[in-house]
């Protein structure tokens, strides 16, 4: 994939692989509770393109933005950083 001007990249991890070409990846970050100061997980789920489908559930991915490439998928999947056990 060619490089164009600066783009999110988020590590997440693959939980479904059922599409064609995509795959939903969670992103899961850790954020201050404004009024207990506690630490508590938010989660995210984005659709990501993934090309040529070598990504499985459990799978952790770099993904990047990317052109729409449907209604719900903005997302491509950059590279696999850990395969599943």
């Amino acid at each position: 994939m060619a490089e164009r001007g600066n783009r999110r990249a988020l590590v997440g991890t693959v939980t479904s692989d059922r599409m064609r070409k995509t795959v939903v990846v969670e992103v899961m970050r850790r954020i201050k509770h404004p009024t207990y100061k506690k630490y508590v997980r938010r989660r995210k789920r984005y659709k990501a393109h993934d090309e040529t489908d070598e990504c499985g559930v459990g799978d952790t991915v770099e993904i990047v933005e990317s052109r729409p490439k449907s209604k719900d998928k903005h997302w491509a999947v950059r590279q696999v950083l850990k395969r599943a056990e």
